[in-house]
C-alpha cells in the first residue's frame, strides 16, 4: 500500500485523478499510490553511497544478529516505513526523538525495475534496524495497475528468472539477515500481482511465490527472512486467504496490513477477523507489515489500544507504523505524530511493549 521510489510528484497528482484510486479508497487499499522513490532525499542517498569507512564496517559487521535471532526476538519489533528510509539518519533520529524510543526494524520499497542495493542494507543495520524490503513485481504505478509484462505466468515461465537470480545473489553475496516482503497485499485489486488483474488466473500467485522462492534456494540466498503480507480482509471479505497462501515451507512470518478505519476504536476490530483466518491454515507468526490510524476522534484511543492488544499477545513478532503525511499519501495523514493527543498515546503505549532490540547501536 505504501511507498518510497522515483515518480515525480506532478505524475503522482495526475495519477491522484484516476478512477482506480477512487475506487481503491472505496475499498479501503488507501496507500498502494505512494509508490515512487520520489520521497527519497537525493542527497541523503548520494551521502548515503559514499563508501563506509572499513574501521567502521568491520564494527557494525560484528553486531549484525544471524537470521534466527532476527526470527526469534526477545520483544516486539517497532517498525517504522518513511519516506526516505532507509537512506536519511536525520528523518529518523527526528522520529524517534518524537517516539521517545527509536525504531529496531525499517520498511521501505523495491520494484523489479531495480537492482538489490546493499549499501540500503548497511544503512538500515548502521541505525541499530532490521532491513525489511517490500519487492514488489511491477514496473511502478505510472503504468497503471494492470500490468501484463509483469503477469505471475510469465514470471512463472521463467520470464524473470534471470532478473530473479541477479537479485538473489546479491541478497546472497551481502550475507547480513533482511526480511523480504514479496507480492503484499495479493488479495487486493490494487496491484497487478492480484490475481483479478494483469490477465492472472487463479493459483498462479502461489506458483509464482514458489517458483520465486526456489530461484533463492537455488543461489543459497538463507539469509531471507520471507514475509507473506495481504491486507486485512474487511476491504475484501469475499477473497479467502487460504488459497493465496504459499505454504508453510515457502513462509517465514505471516504479514498483515491494516489501518484503522475511522469507525474503529481497537486494534481487535482492525486485524482479529483476519487473524482467525490466518489461524485456520498457519501458526506463524505475524508482522503487521503497516498499520497506522487516520486523524479522527478515534486515532488517540485506537492508537493506545494497538500497544495493550500488542501487550497481550505473544503471536505478534512486531509491527511497522506507517509514518507518512497526506502530501505523500494523497490521503490521510498516518503520522503518529500529527497531532499531540495521538504522539501522547504512542509515547505511552510504546513504553507498554518489550521492543526487541536485536542489534545494539
Amino acid at each position: 500500500m505504501s511507498r518510497h521510489r522515483l515518480i515525480s510528484r506532478r505524475s503522482y497528482r495526475i495519477w491522484m485523478g484516476v478512477n482506480a484510486v477512487l475506487l481503491l479508497l472505496f475499498s479501503g487499499g488507501v496507500l498502494y499510490f505512494t509508490v515512487g522513490d520520489g520521497f527519497r532525499s537525493t542527497q541523503a542517498e548520494a551521502r548515503s553511497m559514499q563508501t563506509p569507512d572499513p574501521t567502521e564496517s568491520a564494527k557494525l559487521a560484528a553486531k549484525i544478529p544471524t537470521k534466527q535471532q532476527v526470527m526469534n526476538p526477545h520483544g516486539i519489533y517497532f517498525g517504522l516505513s518513511t519516506p526516505q528510509a532507509p537512506w536519511s539518519d536525520s528523518e529518523i533520529d527526528g522520529i524517534s526523538a518524537k517516539a521517545g524510543m527509536r525504531p529496531d526494524l525499517l520498511e521501505y520499497f523495491v520494484n523489479w525495475t531495480e537492482d538489490f542495493r546493499a549499501q540500503a542494507v548497511v544503512q538500515a543495520y548502521r541505525q541499530g534496524t532490521v532491513p525489511a524490503i517490500t519487492w514488489e513485481p511491477w514496473s511502478g504505478l505510472q503504468n497503471g495497475t494492470s500490468q501484463p509484462a509483469y503477469a505471475l505466468a510469465r514470471i512463472i515461465d521463467g520470464k524473470y528468472d534471470g532478473y530473479i537470480t541477479r537479485f538473489a545473489s546479491a541478497v546472497r553475496d551481502q550475507k547480513w539477515p533482511i526480511v523480504l516482503r514479496f507480492g503484499h497485499e495479493m488479495n487486493g485489486d490494487w496491484y497487478p500481482w492480484s490475481e483479478s488483474k494483469s490477465g492472472n488466473q487463479h493459483g498462479e500467485y502461489v506458483r509464482a511465490w514458489r517458483h520465486v522462492h526456489d530461484l533463492f534456494d537455488q543461489v543459497g540466498a538463507d539469509n531471507v527472512i520471507w514475509v507473506w503480507s495481504p491486507n486485512i480482509t474487511r476491504p475484501v471479505p469475499s477473497v479467502a486467504l487460504k488459497p493465496l497462501y504459499p505454504g508453510d515451507k515457502y513462509v517465514d512470518w505471516v504479514g498483515m496490513v491494516g489501518y484503522a478505519a475511522d469507525e474503529q476504536t481497537t486494534a481487535t476490530q482492525t486485524f482479529q477477523d483476519t487473524i482467525q483466518q490466518f489461524r485456520t491454515f498457519t501458526h506463524k507468526r505475524i508482522l503487521i507489515t503497516e498499520t497506522g490510524a487516520g486523524p479522527g476522534k478515534n486515532q488517540s484511543t485506537w492508537t493506545t489500544s494497538l500497544f495493550n492488544w500488542l501487550k497481550s499477545r505473544t503471536d505478534i513478532v512486531g509491527f511497522v507504523w506507517f509514518e507518512y503525511d497526506h502530501e505523500a499519501t494523497g490521503t490521510k495523514d498516518w503520522r503518529f505524530t500529527v497531532n499531540q493527543d495521538t504522539l501522547d498515546a504512542f509515547r505511552s503505549g510504546i513504553t507498554k511493549i518489550r521492543v526487541a532490540r536485536p542489534i545494539e547501536r
